[in-house]
């Protein structure tokens, strides 16, 4: 019976971190397809589709102290209806009708482990 219980918690532990593995690569994915050919593979708003003859520059996800002004809220906004939802730049695309609530809010949480910082 012990033993029993012992492989039991052990599957129960692998599952649960294979969850969370799969989580953090699916958002991986999304942010990679989305958002990194403005923003950057890292965040750092350098991505493939950055000229220097773009109107405005892709905000820079690793700037702790910008991202910090901004409430998890303010993130999904501009996720969800695009730049000109939060003041910002019609370059942004909204993605709502692309990506699912909860694919948005994984992204909001992906943004905040680049910068490194806490939502509010």
């Amino acid at each position: 019976m012990f033993r029993l219980a012992i492989v039991l918690t052990g599957l129960c532990l692998f599952i649960i971190s294979s969850a969370a593995s799969s989580f953090a690569s699916d958002v991986k994915v999304v942010y990679d397809f989305y958002c990194a050919q403005c923003h950057g593979e890292g965040g750092k708003g350098d991505g493939v589709n950055v000229t220097k003859d773009m109107a405005t520059t892709p905000r820079n996800f690793t700037n702790a102290a910008d991202m910090n002004k901004l409430s998890d809220k303010d993130l999904r906004s501009a996720i969800a209806d695009g730049g000109p939802a939060v003041g910002k730049s019609a370059i942004m695309p909204p993605w709502s009708k692309t990506l699912t609530d909860k694919e948005i809010d994984a992204l909001v949480k992906h943004i905040r482990v680049l910068c490194k910082c806490k939502g509010k």
